[in-house]
């Protein structure tokens, strides 16, 4: 199983979604909300006791929201709108993608995964300190693979590719 296409399906991500998604607002807060919101929603618990299922809920909410609240750009040209771009390369063009970048990004993806660990205790436990290197651990993976999807991108351009090439195959 792909788990990156079902994240796709299950996000909805239609090529309009995508292009908003390149928005460079969209992107940052992407990166830097989820996840310290998560753990307070989760740390929640302990003060609101049930409720924090809303709050978590509300998180989760955002996070598919997110690449639909921002217009699409006016220009590719950004770090993040390329990683976006790369991103999307990554999902539908795969077999075009060199080898030495599938490499790299499947180690990003572990190594981001590895920081559900140290996260999922701090979460559990109430320590700061886990669930910040867990946060530091899964955001600095991601990132990392943002940066390497922009790579994938201009790769994908210089061999020919073209936006045109990243439409669905309904």
């Amino acid at each position: 199983m792909d788990i990156a296409r079902f994240s796709e399906r299950l996000m909805g991500m239609k090529d309009e979604i995508w292009l908003r998604h390149a928005n460079p607002w969209s992107v940052w807060t992407r990166v830097l909300t989820p996840l310290p919101l998560l753990a307070l929603a989760i740390w929640s618990r302990e003060w609101i006791d049930n409720w924090a299922w809303v709050a978590v809920g509300a998180v989760l909410v955002w996070v598919w929201v997110n690449p639909r609240a921002f217009s699409q750009p006016e220009t590719f040209d950004s770090w993040s709108a390329q990683g976006v771009l790369g991103e999307r390369v990554w999902l539908r063009n795969r077999d075009k993608i060199a080898v030495h970048h599938k490499r790299v990004a499947n180690a990003l993806a572990f190594a981001s995964g590895t920081g559900l660990l140290p996260f999922a205790y701090g979460l559990w436990a109430f320590d700061l300190g886990f669930t910040c290197l867990g946060i530091v651990v899964i955001s600095g993976g991601k990132m990392w693979f943002v940066d390497r999807m922009g790579w994938v991108w201009s790769d994908f351009l210089r061999d020919g590719g073209s936006m045109d090439d990243l439409k669905s195959r309904s």
